[in-house]
């Protein structure tokens, strides 16, 4: 389920992203072995990602526990926005959550 802009996602600056788009957010289980942030290392279980354009033409991954209020850097995180846009870009980090193994954002998202 792909829900936009729920309560608590972190949101754009008016005027930041491209082309009107919106950050785009699932709540899924990360895999064994979780997903690795910036911040706080490996994170599991149920989480919430979110993934946003930026005006450079990268893509920002978000994640956090789910129900709490801290938000973590994706490892890997921003990457450069795939031709295809957000969209294929969220879908390839939420299956590498899904797969876990300290998943980070995929190296091609294309």
């Amino acid at each position: 389920m792909t829900d936009h802009q729920p309560a608590g996602t972190p949101q754009p600056e008016h005027g930041t992203v491209p082309d009107g788009a919106v950050p785009l957010t699932d709540h899924v289980k990360a895999g064994p072995g979780g997903a690795m942030t910036d911040e706080v290392g490996v994170v599991t279980g149920d989480v919430t990602l979110t993934t946003e354009a930026g005006p450079d033409g990268t893509a920002q991954a978000q994640i956090q526990y789910t129900g709490a209020e801290e938000w973590y850097t994706l490892t890997g995180s921003p990457a450069p926005l795939p031709p295809g846009g957000l969209a294929v870009f969220h879908k390839h980090v939420v299956e590498a959550v899904k797969a876990g193994g300290a998943a980070e954002v995929p190296a091609a998202t294309s």
